[in-house]
């Protein structure tokens, strides 16, 4: 069975509210056109952290590579864990709140104490698959009290002895070294030897983006003082990339300006929008030409916002786009 996130299982269908709905190509700009400066000032990279320094000082790295006065990350490592990291740099700092809440999955290295037929460790293995029980460390950024978390798959990809392979699918803010403490309690004993983050929402290892801190220095140097942007034009992706696991609602050029202005959207300024919303879900405000305006909570489901002309459709919590974008127009 192959192994998803939640989002990676949802197959959503668009919408369409204003069948005559279109967008000017005299305002705002598609994703992949912008150009190389504003992607360096208002993108993503999918890093690829080292072990060894924290994620602190990898973003930190990647923010003087860049030369940029802001960057954030989506989501603690702790210093000896490696892989997907993706950092938000500039404008698109704000972005990384949306990737802290989304699954995340691993492959781990464990080291079992005792030896234990493997039949039975795929048996306590199944044990913690759906929802578990779970104390954070002493060391953890959370209060300490025992939560509820999802594990969403756990396979076991390889047995060598006392040392196991496998990849598991968690939701946001599961600590695998403690899934690997808990799961040796019911078989003698266990410790974590080497971590590794495969996924972080819509961010993999195998999505052809991942870069390495020395990627990114390199294809800055080629931009910047031989013209070649094609390299980071490859690394650094746009914005919008980071909002791929949320489901969208896509609204009319006339409704953008009133949303940068901190306005709510309502219901005439939407053109279409995804199936599949529940009121409250968190969802993310395009323009037609697929451009981020904002990221909020819907105000209503779907099939109430597809129907109704009256009332509100979303109400923004982070606006992204820039005042003055699309000129201000009635409806």
């Amino acid at each position: 069975m192959e192994n998803l996130l939640p989002f990676e299982k949802t197959k959503r269908e668009i919408l369409v509210k204003r069948k005559d709905a279109t967008t000017s190509e005299q305002h705002g700009c598609r994703p992949e056109d912008r150009k190389t400066e504003e992607l360096i000032s208002y993108g993503i990279v999918n890093l690829d952290k080292p072990a060894g320094p924290t994620s602190h000082q990898v973003t930190s790295y990647a923010r003087d590579i860049l030369k940029v006065k802001k960057a954030g990350h989506s989501g603690t490592l702790d210093p000896n864990v490696t892989g997907v990291l993706p950092v938000a740099i500039g404008r698109a700092t704000r972005i990384v709140q949306l990737l802290l809440t989304a699954g995340k999955e691993y492959v781990c290295l464990m080291h079992i104490h005792k030896d234990i037929d493997e039949k039975k460790l795929r048996e306590v293995c199944t044990e913690f698959t759906g929802k578990i029980k779970q104390l954070p460390p002493v060391r953890s950024s959370v209060k300490r009290q025992l939560r509820e978390r999802t594990v969403y798959y756990f396979e076991l990809l390889e047995v060598d002895g006392k040392d196991v392979l496998f990849k598991v699918g968690t939701q946001a803010g599961t600590y695998i070294r403690k899934l690997v403490s808990d799961i040796g309690e019911k078989i003698g004993g266990a410790h974590m030897v080497e971590l590794r983050r495969t996924k972080a929402g819509p961010f993999s290892e195998d999505d052809g983006t991942l870069a390495t801190l020395q990627d990114l220095a390199d294809a800055y140097h080629y931009y910047k003082n031989e013209g070649n942007d094609k390299y980071i034009r490859h690394i650094i992706q746009p914005v919008e990339r980071a909002v791929a696991h949320i489901p969208k609602i896509w609204i009319t050029d006339s409704a953008v300006e009133s949303l940068c202005h901190g306005a709510p959207l309502h219901m005439p300024g939407v053109a279409k929008l995804e199936n599949g919303i529940g009121k409250g879900d968190t969802v993310a405000i395009m323009t037609l030409k697929d451009e981020l305006v904002a990221y909020g909570k819907a105000a209503e489901d779907s099939q109430k916002i597809l129907k109704d002309e009256k009332g509100l459709a979303a109400k923004a919590e982070a606006v992204f786009m820039k005042e003055g974008t699309y000129p201000r127009m009635r409806e």
